[in-house]
């Protein structure tokens, strides 16, 4: 949904499509290694019934902080760095690609687990999984391949500011997640 809102103001589209293919791809390598994953001892200690209802709530918890966190970034593109033209869209699709990816491997580890994210720690293959996929997403404006997927090298300034919107989204997220399990 998030596209699709932006692309009514903005004069460009957000991601172009071979992009949003690219960050689908990148997404899902970081996440073939969940079936390797830890599960925290906690969890292991009796079943659990399967409740939709629990899913659906957590989902309505959850989802709408990516939104969120989606248009910080789209703030910082478009009003900080003042990319506004459709000459200037490649830099727009290149930050929001990079947090995009970033943003959903990451965010996986903080809701796989009902504990802090930094007390429970996730399987090797998935935490190097995460990590390469977030370095290769970083490193992918440098490399040959960024032309013909409409990717540009970002200056100093969005990376740090990305730093900053991703700390805010994984810190929200791990505030959502207390919250919501505190209602049971």
């Amino acid at each position: 949904t998030t596209l699709f809102r932006s692309s009514a103001w903005l004069p460009f589209l957000p991601m172009a499509p071979v992009q949003v293919l690219t960050n689908n791809l990148l997404y899902d390598l970081s996440q073939s290694a969940i079936p390797t994953d830890r599960v925290d001892d906690e969890e292991l200690a009796s079943p659990r019934r399967w409740e939709t209802g629990h899913l659906a709530r957590y989902m309505l918890t959850m989802g709408p902080l990516s939104s969120l966190f989606d248009y910080a970034t789209f703030a910082v593109l478009y009003w900080g760095l003042q990319v506004q033209t459709v000459a200037q869209a490649s830099v727009f699709q290149t930050g929001w690609f990079i947090e995009s990816v970033i943003s959903a491997s990451a965010i996986v580890l903080v809701i796989r687990t009902r504990r802090p994210f930094v007390s429970s720690t996730p399987g090797q293959a998935l935490a190097l999984a995460t990590l390469a996929v977030a370095a290769f997403t970083l490193l992918l404006p440098l490399l040959p391949i960024a032309a013909p997927l409409g990717l540009t090298p970002m200056p100093l300034s969005f990376l740090t500011l990305l730093a900053v919107i991703l700390a805010g989204y994984i810190l929200t997220a791990e505030a959502a997640k207390k919250y919501f399990y505190s209602k049971g």
